[in-house]
């Protein structure tokens, strides 16, 4: 088993929002959106040594009134009847329920209400004070509507906690999205409002759904010039990727000076994941956080939220990322390479191909890609583009 070590930033200032109820937002068996990865990932965490039960929090339910502060009333009345079977075909299809990305399941009301009972759970442990940093790994579903839901989202928790913050906190919220879609449900939510930043570092829209994360998406009205898009060509691997991350979040962070940030942790910038075409490794889900971590205690006397999202890979890279994200929230730091011989013994039998035995992936884990300088220099123009105008911009 890996040693860890603890540095200045003791466990107890993060928190663990969890309960076995977030595993009942399940659509089907064969549904890319499978929420074992919490279960993968927490044994993991368990057996290294670095996640006990002190830590874990139970998320609640949202309230209507909590969901109505970003949906519309009647769509909350729209998935409660689909959950009780009450609504038909032809008004599901009008709320984006029933369809093939988000097929109706009984009790999704309920199901859906607790992942964003859990990132409203996080958000009230860091803002009042109770925990520094609180990880709910069942929220990110960033694609939800006001009226609608999308690419597997039913309800937005990271858009109803952001304007939570504000009702409740008066805080200036910047959200960082580094899913490989797009987060466009929170960007649309926050369009025209310059007390929210929205950061989001995405394959390119060109290829992948949403289809939108343009880099002239920037805002409307007052909110002008606190939407920011990275849109990165397919194919991009780890040095661009991170360069482009590095490079922009830092800045944007600089000029919006938040009072707490919420990130996003999709997992699903890998090359093993099925649904995206980058070719990321483990190398980035080390970084992502560590930069986080870095600017929350810059700009936000620590204030850090994360919620988990996109990943499909859930037996290979999911529960790999996402310890990686508590490991270094909670300052705990890796010495070994190799994946603990009893989780892999565990979950090997039933996990559908051979499961890594380390923490990082093989330098050939992947052909080479021919166009990889190209690739590279048009990441670097979209950079470009984005801070031009960010450093040429006055508060």
């Amino acid at each position: 088993m890996a040693k860890y070590t603890r540095g200045f930033y003791m466990k107890a200032d993060s928190v663990f929002i969890y309960s076995d109820e977030l595993l009942r937002y399940r659509f089907s068996e064969n549904h890319p959106f499978n929420q074992f990865r919490l279960t993968l990932t927490i044994d993991l965490l368990q057996k290294l040594g670095a996640l006990d039960e002190t830590q874990f929090v139970l998320p609640r339910m949202a309230s209507d009134e909590e969901l109505s502060l970003i949906h519309d009333r009647e769509y909350v009345e729209a998935v409660k009847k689909a959950g009780r079977g009450e609504l038909s075909e032809a008004a599901g299809e009008g709320y984006g329920l029933g369809t093939e990305d988000t097929p109706i399941f009984t009790g999704m009301h309920e199901a859906s209400a607790y992942l964003v009972g859990g990132t409203l759970t996080a958000a009230d442990q860091v803002m009042k004070g109770k925990a520094v940093h609180a990880l709910h790994l069942g929220g990110g579903l960033h694609h939800g509507f006001r009226g609608k839901a999308s690419g597997f989202c039913i309800y937005n928790d990271s858009a109803v906690a952001i304007k939570y913050l504000q009702t409740q906190y008066n805080a200036r919220v910047l959200y960082i999205d580094t899913d490989a879609h797009h987060g466009d449900g929170v960007q649309w939510s926050f369009y025209d409002d310059p007390k929210v930043a929205t950061y989001s570092i995405h394959e390119t829209g060109r290829y992948l759904f949403p289809g939108t994360g343009n880099i002239n998406e920037r805002g409307h009205g007052q909110g002008y010039g606190y939407s920011f898009n990275v849109p990165l060509d397919a194919f991009t691997e780890d040095d661009s990727w991170l360069e482009s991350y590095e490079t922009t979040l830092r800045e944007v962070a600089h000029f919006f000076k938040p009072d707490v940030i919420l990130t996003q942790n999709g997992a699903d910038a890998h090359y093993y994941d099925p649904l995206t075409h980058l070719s990321a490794t483990m190398n980035i889900y080390k970084r992502i956080p560590q930069l986080a971590h870095e600017i929350a205690h810059e700009y936000c006397d620590g204030r850090w939220i994360a919620v988990g999202g996109g990943g499909y890979d859930i037996w290979r890279v999911v529960p790999r990322a996402w310890s990686l994200l508590w490991l270094e929230m909670t300052n705990q730091q890796l010495f070994s390479d190799s994946l603990p011989a009893d989780w892999l013994l565990k979950w090997q039998e039933k996990a559908p191909y051979p499961l890594p035995s380390s923490w990082t992936d093989p330098d050939d884990l992947y052909p080479v890609i021919p166009r990889k300088n190209e690739i590279t220099e048009k990441n670097r123009l979209t950079v470009e583009k984005l801070l031009y105008p960010l450093r040429n911009q006055s508060k």
